[in-house]
């Protein structure tokens, strides 16, 4: 007699345990069960292969980037260290394609294809470029599209280290950066338009004062004058938010934050509508070397199979706390976009699908440095460091 089958197996995160019952059929390890005994593979395993098209979020944050069938069955692609890639021929070392296959190390593993892939099927880019750190991608997708004599607007709400990089690496490349207030209107954005505007740079809510400008009518009149739009969406993350639907041509992220999601690897992606974008973008992250590590890759697929489930957690932790916020008297302002008082609430519920867990505060005046030093002191939970996205909580002073 074969012995029942006890053996727990996951698949599309739930589990099963399979039981001694009777012409009861549930699925295990790729298998069939029928009262214990496995019978052959069934149609099942092809949901772990990349080569059907799925429409589902969380289908496809699970499935995506992965190809078992070429990896001897094994479910999440492998990391591939390398510096030296080798060519069976001449000609095909004369004849490589370029930005397709896999030539040189820092140009791309398959380890770093896979984590592009899942990243551009979720949020419907051509493709997308993985590099070394959210910065990285900042300045990766800037600098292609600008040269001595342009002129870009920038949002005045950017993450602080994009404006420092307008403001001193591209001022010395005779770039001119203007800055504008997010929550603008078409016609008054408009003005600022020039001939010379190749880029048009968003971030949606906006880094520590978290408005949310109208995507829509800021991307159609840049688009409208000529200008590539690009928009920091680490915040919104591919599921919340998806650029290419609201007129942006490139999407960056800082993945060290919520595709990684446990504060132990930096990433960057930039993800691109189209074809040319995406030459455009490859060319000038390979001229400056930047690079996405094999490691770092396995460790930001990893995060990104969990993110979505993650994501509701973070939402939901952070409206509750937020709420909470508003209730304290030592508490002038809360700056969460899903609150109703938040500046741009109505864009963010026109054109988002969720919030996630960053937002700020300010306090009343009549509090000093002091007061405000021994509230973070004595802080448990909450630690400080400058980053976000990961499982831990974190509190920072900020001063915008």
């Amino acid at each position: 007699m074969p012995r029942p089958c006890r053996r727990i197996a996951r698949r599309a995160s739930r589990s099963c345990v399979e039981r001694r019952r009777p012409f009861r059929t549930r699925a295990c390890a790729g298998r069939w069960s029928i009262a214990g005994r496995r019978l052959e593979p069934c149609a099942i395993v092809g949901i772990m292969t990349s080569k059907k098209t799925y429409t589902r979020p969380d289908t496809v944050l699970a499935v995506a980037g992965r190809d078992p069938d070429n990896n001897f069955g094994i479910v999440n692609p492998p990391v591939y260290h390398a510096s030296t890639i080798l060519s069976p021929t001449m000609e095909k070392f004369e004849n490589r394609i370029p930005f397709e296959g896999f030539g040189y190390g820092r140009n791309g593993t398959p380890t770093q294809k896979a984590l592009e892939d899942a990243v551009a099927a979720i949020e419907g880019a051509h493709r997308s470029i993985a590099v070394q750190s959210g910065l990285g991608a900042v300045t990766g997708a800037i600098v292609g599209f600008l040269k001595a004599g342009d002129h870009m607007l920038l949002t005045d709400n950017a993450y602080g280290p994009a404006r420092r990089f307008a403001n001193t690496t591209l001022k010395n490349f005779g770039v001119e950066t203007t800055y504008f207030d997010p929550m603008l209107g078409p016609d008054a954005f408009a003005k600022l338009m020039r001939p010379n505007t190749k880029v048009v740079y968003l971030e949606a809510p906006g880094s520590q004062t978290f408005e949310v400008q109208d995507v829509d009518a800021i991307a159609a009149v840049a688009k409208k004058g000529g200008a590539t739009v690009m928009i920091d969406n680490t915040w919104a993350t591919p599921l919340y938010f998806k650029p290419f639907d609201h007129g942006c041509d490139i999407s960056i992220h800082a993945g060290t934050k919520y595709i990684v999601g446990h504060s132990d690897a930096m990433m960057g992606i930039i993800s691109c509508a189209t074809r040319p974008l995406f030459e455009v973008c490859k060319t000038a992250c390979q001229s400056f070397g930047f690079h996405a590590a094999p490691d770092d890759c396995y460790l930001a697929l990893r995060g990104l199979r969990t993110m979505s489930v993650r994501l509701k957690h973070h939402e939901k932790s952070g409206i509750h706390i937020a709420n909470w916020l508003k209730t304290r008297p030592e508490v002038d302002k809360v700056l969460h976009p899903a609150l109703p008082d938040c500046p741009g609430h109505e864009n963010w519920k026109k054109q988002f699908k969720g919030a996630s867990g960053l937002f700020s505060f300010t306090l009343r005046d009549g509090y000093s440095k002091n007061a405000l030093a021994a509230m973070l002191d004595g802080m448990d939970i909450f630690g400080m460091g400058a980053s976000w996205g990961g499982y831990e909580s974190l509190l920072i002073p900020a001063h915008p």
